[in-house]
């Protein structure tokens, strides 16, 4: 259990609903999150609530994990720490949001990585501040696992894009949101029933919380 995700931070922490609501606010007072308030910050929080928006709409979960998730028969939290302003983020928020839908022992919550540093600092990933970063927790707020900041094949390219320069950090982000939008999920979905297996597993070794 990391000692600084306790039940009053959960209590704290937004719902996806709440949290999309939040973004509009800010993007209505020409503002996103964190301190860069500069255009191309805002221009890309604006791009992400469309992102959002679309998957709302469009996307679908395989019925392999509905029935997978729809199974999951002991409360478990996932906290997710993410920005407006990141487009892994706006990518992968609405799917998460869609698998917690499915059953209500999944208690899905967000904060943001830069009002939540030394939490964020646990979860680094390749020694960086990586998001979004989902973290599971069983009902004693244990860590079972966590997932981000993007699907597999995307991270490996960006990790292999860092060192051979081969697309410019512009080339990258429109690969990227490429792949994004033929894949529609489905990486991210497969990937999560590998990793909610593992997840259950831990937590059916864990003794269940007494209540």
């Amino acid at each position: 259990m990391s000692h600084l995700i306790t039940n009053q931070l959960l209590d704290s922490a937004w719902t996806y609903d709440a949290y999309r609501e939040f973004l509009d606010n800010l993007l209505l007072e020409g503002k996103t999150t964190g301190s860069n308030q500069s255009e191309g910050m805002i221009n890309y929080a604006q791009l992400n609530q469309k992102r959002m928006r679309k998957w709302d709409k469009i996307g679908k979960l395989s019925p392999e994990l509905t029935d997978y998730l729809s199974k999951i028969d002991r409360p478990m939290t996932w906290l997710v720490i993410t920005e407006g302003w990141c487009g892994d983020a706006a990518q992968n928020l609405p799917f998460f949001n869609k698998m917690a839908q499915v059953n209500p022992n999944i208690n899905l919550r967000f904060i943001l990585r830069d009002e939540n540093l030394e939490l964020m600092d646990q979860f680094l990933t390749n020694g960086g501040r990586s998001i979004p970063k989902l973290i599971a927790l069983d009902e004693s707020l244990s860590v079972l696992g966590s997932w981000g900041p993007r699907p597999e094949p995307m991270q490996k390219a960006f990790l292999e894009n860092k060192v051979s320069q081969e697309r410019s950090g512009k080339e990258f982000t429109e690969f990227l949101h490429l792949w994004y939008a033929k894949d529609r999920g489905r990486t991210l979905q497969n990937e999560f029933l590998a990793i909610l297996d593992v997840w259950i597993q831990k937590q059916l070794s864990l003794p269940a919380q007494a209540g």
